[in-house]
């Protein structure tokens, strides 16, 4: 049986007790041939090889005509091929992110794919290869032989310097419409999504640009039509657009694509503990036989420094931690019985999954 589908990643409900450093709600596919309700609760290259954008505002249409040659299609089959198999086909979007032919897309879109293909902005269709994913980041790249002269790279800008109430725009291929443009603002900052693997992925752009099943993989874009994040996720009890989506921050693709374009994967640091639902960094639970543990951490332990700097919820801590990697060593300062006590934690590496 062969059936088509587009791809969008919707958050679900979920405790940040649910899930390990890092983590937070869960990602699901969104099939065309059904509808699914759920309730959400949210929790920032090597740069583009761009010929350098303007920073004065463009109109929509500007933004458009500058961006959309650098915005492509993918086509994935997964599955057998044959026809007792149960393949099936599914469509995302994605950008070309330099001229030797690497296009980021979600990690979400080519999760499971046997084969992959990029319809470029002009019609032409290329096979594509994965050269790396990331599930904890939900990004991915792939690549296509493509002649220079038809892959327009896009500029990725730097998402720490956004602000709330700035306009964006969204062009993708929401429901295989190829080209799609929508715009809106940036509704908030620093959202927390869930991951393909169940961990929290910091910083996330919050907007009000309809984004729907196929835009994922596609950029969110600011009026110079330079990329500020990678659209993921929408919020929905209905599995539509209903106003609020949410981007992977370019700041956090500029470092995770770097790495993917190296060694084709990505190690987290990782500490090993859950930590309390209301937001605070009290320390839950610790998993046996990781960092914290054999720091001498403990359940009750509430985290109010990292290296001197002052940790105040349990955002701020999964921060720290995402900025370092697995085998460095940091001190960390909590306050247990009503004392502080200080210690030094060698870092892990994260798990492929949360749950």
């Amino acid at each position: 049986m062969f059936r088509t589908r587009t791809l969008m990643a919707v958050a679900v409900l979920a405790a940040l007790a649910a899930g390990l450093i890092g983590a937070g709600a869960a990602s699901v596919l969104i099939d065309n041939s059904s509808t699914i309700s759920t309730t959400t609760v949210v929790r920032e290259t090597a740069v583009g090889a761009a010929a350098n954008a303007s920073t004065a505002p463009l109109s929509v249409a500007n933004v458009y005509k500058r961006a959309a040659p650098g915005v492509v299609e993918i086509t994935v089959t997964t599955g057998s091929s044959s026809p007792f198999g149960g393949s099936s086909q599914a469509q995302g979007s994605g950008f070309v992110y330099d001229s030797d032919g690497h296009i980021v897309t979600n990690d979400h879109v080519v999760d499971g794919a046997t084969s992959v293909s990029v319809r470029l902005a002009n019609g032409a269709r290329y096979p594509a290869t994965v050269v790396g994913t990331d599930p904890s980041t939900d990004l991915a790249v792939i690549k296509i032989d493509a002649p220079a002269s038809q892959l327009h790279p896009l500029t990725v800008a730097d998402s720490s310097t956004l602000v709330v109430g700035s306009p964006v725009v969204a062009i993708g291929s929401p429901f295989g419409l190829e080209g799609t443009i929508t715009s809106g603002i940036i509704s908030s900052l620093h959202r927390e999504i869930e991951a393909p693997n169940n961990f929290t992925i910091e910083d996330a752009i919050q907007t009000d640009a309809a984004i729907n099943h196929g835009n994922s993989g596609g950029p969110l874009l600011d009026l110079s039509g330079r990329v500020i994040g990678v659209n993921a996720q929408i919020k929905s009890d209905s599995g539509g657009n209903e106003g609020v989506g949410f981007a992977v921050p370019s700041s956090t693709v500029r470092t995770i694509v770097s790495e993917l374009l190296q060694k084709g994967s990505v190690q987290h640091a990782y500490l090993g503990v859950s930590l309390s639902a209301n937001g605070s960094a009290r320390i839950d639970a610790i998993s046996p036989g990781q960092a914290a543990q054999k720091a001498g951490l403990q359940a009750g332990d509430v985290v109010i420094r990292i290296d001197g700097a002052t940790v105040t919820s349990g955002s701020q801590l999964r921060g720290a931690i995402d900025g370092h990697k697995p085998g460095d060593k940091v001190r960390i300062t909590v306050r247990r019985s009503g004392a502080e006590k200080t210690v030094t934690v060698t870092l892990g590496t994260r798990p492929a999954s949360a749950s």
